[in-house]
């Protein structure tokens, strides 16, 4: 059992030190070279040994800094391979397993929110946790109905842990960045500082699932969970039994797994908002969950943890969008420039060289130029390489895109999304699926 700290002053100082361990180490890795060792040997200690500090620093203290971690964990793909590698294991614990509270904590969470006769409703309760993330930990369980449920209690002091340790992963920030090159870590810190306090109160968490239940209610591949009871820290739903979570496919999937469950991913993350006019604004492997048909095959994708919605303005994704996405597919070079200048994406006043802003943006709709799209580690670490190299005309072109504020919980989604299909590695028909869901898109 790890109980989750409650002094500010603790959790402080810990998340202090993380740039302080790095930049210790990095002298004591300057003194290793010193001393004959090779570069890229000690180069790969410095990472193995800042990941093994940093992540288990980071699920340790869940709240806000294990959030933090997990989001990091979306984006791995991107991370060089020399960097990435010593940092996968430790990433890949953070999506799908943590330290959980006791079971006295638990039962004392749920008494405050279901009354002291709780037991009448929850007719049994397994004591041992079955998933544990951030915020909380998901205990299997009975309600008086005869359904089984799954239990999702927050920890206490989570409001304190979370809010707080956002506000210090924002002043050490720019001290991190340097363990995750081409990563912009000031700009992650601020999106989960953005969508925290929702992501506390588990009654909305339960409102908007119950929208996405209710939607893909008899869909024969998404499998969202009908809520039980909801209040602001207990949210109880029915049990969703699985095989696993993505992160099981992403670190031993066979290839038509990945490719199968990719698919319902982009079905999923698109249809989303046409049938809730929300978008599940938390692509995080642990979140999806993998129901084989029964005779063994792939079969429908469960998907979990709603607490991190989008609502979107008009109850869909913007029109636009889909336009625009569609005419830089089309190499449209002058329409595409005047219509991000007419949603906000140039200011007004900045020049742009629309052939150029074409070329800077190919990454971004290469998989829908093809039939069918392999996503992987290299494509998006050379993406990630084109676009952060210094030297490049695509860095000078980055400071000329401006993002507007409707798009930005979007775009960060889109990334999350591209992420894990490249941890999937993951081909699916990016292009047909665009032209289904995606409106603006369809010719």
């Amino acid at each position: 059992m790890v109980d989750l700290p409650r002094k500010a002053v603790t959790r402080t100082a810990r998340l202090a030190a993380l740039p302080l361990g790095y930049a210790g180490r990095t002298a004591w890795g300057m003194g290793k070279r010193l001393g004959g060792k090779p570069a890229e040997v000690v180069l790969s200690e410095v990472q193995q040994r800042t990941a093994e500090q940093l992540f288990r620093t980071l699920g340790e203290l869940k709240g806000g800094a294990m959030k933090f971690g997990q989001a990091l964990s979306v984006l791995e793909a991107a991370l060089p391979e020399s960097a990435s590698a010593p940092y996968r294991e430790q990433l890949t614990a953070l999506q799908d397993n943590a330290p959980t509270m006791s079971t006295q904590q638990v039962r004392d969470v749920i008494a405050e929110s279901l009354g002291p006769d709780w037991r009448k409703q929850i007719t049994w309760l397994d004591g041992a946790a079955a998933a544990a993330a951030s915020i909380g930990q998901v205990h299997r369980g009975t309600w008086q109905d005869g359904r089984e449920v799954a239990i999702k209690v927050q920890f206490p002091g989570a409001d304190e842990a979370l809010l707080g340790d956002l506000r210090q992963l924002a002043r050490v920030a720019r001290g991190i960045s340097p363990v995750f090159p081409g990563l912009d870590i000031p700009a992650l810190v601020a999106e989960l500082q953005d969508r925290a306090a929702e992501e506390l109160d588990y009654t909305l968490e339960g409102e908007a699932q119950q929208v996405f239940a209710e939607a893909f209610a008899g869909d024969p591949e998404i499998l969202v969970p009908q809520v039980v009871f909801a209040s602001e820290r207990v949210l109880v739903s029915e049990w969703l039994e699985s095989e696993g979570s993505l992160a099981r496919v992403i670190a031993e999937g066979t290839e038509e797994e990945r490719d199968h469950y990719g698919e319902q991913l982009v079905k999923f993350t698109f249809a989303g908002p046409a049938r809730t006019g929300m978008l599940h604004a938390d692509p995080h492997p642990g979140n999806f969950r993998t129901i084989p048909d029964e005779d063994g095959t792939p079969g429908r994708l469960g998907v979990l943890d709603f607490g991190a919605v989008a609502r979107l303005p008009g109850g869909a994704f913007p029109e636009a969008m889909g336009r625009l996405l569609r005419d830089a597919s089309e190499q449209r070079a002058d329409v595409l420039l005047a219509g991000l200048r007419e949603e906000g994406f140039v200011r007004p006043g900045v020049r742009v060289d629309a052939e150029a802003l074409l070329e800077y943006l190919s990454p971004f709709v290469e998989p829908m130029t093809a039939e069918r799209f392999r996503f992987s580690r290299a494509w998006m670490r050379e993406q990630y390489e084109r676009l952060n190299d210094p030297r490049s005309p695509h860095f000078t072109m980055a400071t000329k895109i401006n993002l507007p504020p409707e798009y930005l919980l979007i775009h960060r989604t889109w990334l999350g999304g591209v992420g894990l299909l490249c941890q999937l590695e993951a081909e699916v028909p990016f292009r047909a699926l665009l032209e289904e869901s995606l409106p603006g898109f369809a010719e």
